[in-house]
Parts: C-alpha cells; structure tokens; sequence
C-alpha cells in the first residue's frame, strides 16, 4: 500500500501493526540522517546531484586524489563531528528500547544512530569515526588522526558553506596545496583511509554475511530512509521478500523496493518515527 504525507496519522495504523509484533530488523539510509544537517546523495538536494564522490579506485591509484579527499575531509569532519541525532534517531532507540527492534543494518557512516541509544548497529558501510591504513591495517579513532591534522595544520580552515555525505567538504581547488596530510603511526606510509565503503569499494563479506542472518531471523524489515538505489542495501529486501518476511519502506518519494513493500509510506521520517514511538514505546 502506498500512503501519502497528508495521511500520516492514519497511515501509522499499517506501519504499528508490523512492528508492534515485534523482531523487527531496520535498514536505514542517508534519509534518516537530514534532519541533521547531514545531506543525502540522492534525494531532491542530493549531492549527486552537484558533485561526483570520493570512488575507492581514485582513492587508492591517485596520490593527487587521495590528497584533496583528506584536505576537504579535514574541514568536513568538523561539521559531522558536531552532528547530533534527531527525532527520527532519538525514535528507533526508543522502539528498540522497548524490545520491538532487534539489530539495525546502516547504510550511513554517521554513527547517530549509536548516539541516539540504538545498540546491535551493522555499520554496512562502515564508520567515519575510524581510520583505517591500507599498508599495514592499522586500525585508530578518527579523533587521534584530527589532533595529528590540525597540529600540521594550524591555519588551514577554509569556510565551506555544506558537506557530504561521506564527510568531506565541497573546497576550491587553489587552497588544496596549502594542506599538510600526516602518515600512519604503524607504518609511516601515506596511506590512510576513512573506515569507510567507497564508491567503487565492495562491503567486506563477513559483514554483509552478517546482515543477512539477521534480515533471516527478522519477523519485519522496516527500511528507514534509502532510495535503495544501490543493490548494497536493496539486496536485503530482495532477500527478505524471497523469504516470505514482509517489508515496511518509509521514505519521502519513491524507492526502488516498492514493488517488494507489504506497507509503504511516504512522509518524513521527522514525523512517522517519533509518532509511532509515542504509540508503541510511550
């Protein structure tokens, strides 16, 4: 069933049925995560819409590449660091809190999810919060590597009007030389990453080997906010649609799961999420 925005309120009635019977697996995307001032690439503001992002390939084989990446990142970081959960986060802790939502697969590297009390979260795509050095792989918080930056960059802090979703900043490319990159303490090479599935990366098998055990084990998937555009996330539901399990997608606009939801609802997330919380979490 297809709900529009102005039936928000009737339209919880589907949606609480699923969850309130409780075993219910998550799967958020970038929609989620706009309510706090993080954007999302595909929507209506999209930054594909503006800007190609960061591909692994040019991460990897590009030293010139690799360079800008962590010049705009520099600055983005601090924006996303400052990020805080909203309503829509602050809800899906509160109904897994309740013991209606078991794990929660993420497509986001934000981690608000975590902040807004969710626990048992799949980071698909992994975390921004981390570095990881493709030479040695070393392992380390995100925050020690920003002490090493702004220590080797004190004056380097453009203004940038907006950021990414994958963290980095939208800079010109002139001020690009100025910035300083730091090596790796394991080895010292020029090789660190964000902990983060690139365009162009493939997610670690072991991790997507354990969200499908848990979409297996779930009595409903509930998509929250992802066009599911990329077969990185719409694999699930193809899965679980296979399975018999039925799927719950909220999103504004279409995604290409609504021909596999068993209840779809189309309004903000702002709005359904802390609505049906009230509802079944009190």
């Amino acid at each position: 069933m297809t709900l529009a925005p102005p039936a928000v309120g009737s339209s919880l009635d589907a949606l609480a049925d699923l969850v309130a019977d409780g075993d219910v697996v998550v799967l958020s995307g970038a929609g989620l995560s706009t309510d706090s001032g993080i954007p999302d690439y595909r929507g209506a503001t999209g930054s594909l819409r503006r800007h190609t992002p960061m591909t692994y390939q040019t991460f990897t084989r590009d030293p010139r590449g690799r360079h800008r990446y962590w010049a705009r990142s520099f600055v983005g970081w601090r924006q996303m660091r400052e990020a805080r959960p909203n309503d829509g986060h602050r809800a899906v802790g509160r109904l897994q809190a309740a013991g209606l939502l078991g794990g929660l697969i993420t497509q986001n590297v934000d981690g608000l999810h975590q902040a807004g009390g969710a626990t048992d979260v799949f980071e698909l795509h992994g975390g921004l919060d981390r570095t990881v050095c493709l030479g040695c792989g070393d392992v380390a918080g995100r925050a020690a590597l920003d002490e090493r930056l702004r220590a080797a960059n004190p004056h380097f802090g453009p203004r940038v009007e907006e950021i990414n979703p994958d963290g980095d900043a939208e800079l010109p490319d002139e001020v690009l030389d100025g910035f300083v990159m730091v090596g790796c303490l394991g080895c010292g090479e020029d090789l660190l990453k964000p902990d983060v599935v690139f365009f162009g990366e493939t997610v670690p098998r072991d991790r997507v080997d354990a969200c499908f055990s848990l979409v297996e084990q779930a009595g409903t998937l509930l998509v929250l906010g992802s066009s599911l555009t990329v077969m990185s996330g719409y694999r699930f539901v193809l899965h679980a649609a296979k399975l018999g399990i039925p799927v719950a997608i909220v999103n504004v606009g279409p995604t290409r799961g609504d021909g596999k939801a068993d209840v779809r609802v189309d309004a903000p997330l702002g709005e359904v999420l802390p609505a049906l919380a009230a509802r079944l979490a009190g």
